[in-house]
């Protein structure tokens, strides 16, 4: 079966989608083994290198596997989702109720760990969401998740931090689209001041309890809102 010579930039990638499309439109079905890198550098007009690069795509794509001794073999039609991916097709509650599990240790532990320059942080934070009650949905939005980002950054854990980043740009979105939706701020601008406030406070103060209930109060009511819809 010939799959037609690539043109020549960039070739990994161009190699990587042929293949590919020859999985997922069923031409190699599952257990197929495919041609060797010789034979693929061949077909595709490429080197064996390129071949080799592009199985490795597929192989963390989840389609194909190497075997030792054996050859590579297709594993699946479909591809796996990446996490980002998941996020974005993810339900919100599904979303929310994994963030209310990151914030609120997050908040624990930023109220034991936090430093004098997370503190000035904080109230920062604090006050440009305040300042963004003045403005368009969309700044206060991101105002909100920023002073939300500042107390997991307190928390000074990486791993917890790289999490949360990844839940950014889908509450983001949701959350504008939720605030749009109900009229969340048609009668209060600044929509949730005193708990997150009393969050800052918390924090601030070192009163990991305080910060950790104050957190889960206020996702817990979005989340029944949520709910509601």
């Amino acid at each position: 079966m010939s799959l037609g010579a690539l043109r020549p930039s960039p070739l990994v990638e161009q190699a990587t989608e042929h293949l590919r499309e020859q999985i997922t439109g069923g031409d190699w079905s599952v257990g197929t083994k495919l041609p060797g890198e010789t034979a693929l550098a061949k077909s595709l007009g490429v080197g064996r290198s390129t071949v080799r690069e592009a199985l490795r795509a597929l192989a963390g794509a989840g389609l194909v596997q190497a075997r030792q001794g054996s050859g590579v073999f297709v594993i699946a039609t479909k591809p796996k989702e990446d996490w980002p991916t998941q996020l974005r097709q993810a339900a919100i509650t599904d979303v929310y109720e994994v963030r209310m599990l990151v914030e609120v240790e997050a908040a624990q532990l930023a109220a034991q760990r936090r430093t004098d320059d997370d503190t000035a942080a904080l109230h920062e934070a604090l006050a440009r969401r305040r300042d963004a009650a003045n403005a368009g949905n969309a700044e206060f939005v991101e105002a909100d998740i920023a002073l939300h980002e500042t107390v997991v950054a307190a928390a000074h854990n990486p791993v917890l931090t790289g999490l949360f980043t990844e839940f950014v740009p889908v509450l983001q979105r949701r959350l504008l689209d939720l605030v749009e939706l109900v009229g969340l701020r048609s009668d209060n601008p600044n929509h949730g001041d005193e708990g997150h406030a009393v969050l800052v406070n918390a924090v601030v103060q070192g009163d990991a309890a305080a910060a950790g209930r104050a957190l889960r109060e206020e996702l817990e009511q979005t989340l029944a809102l949520l709910h509601s819809l």
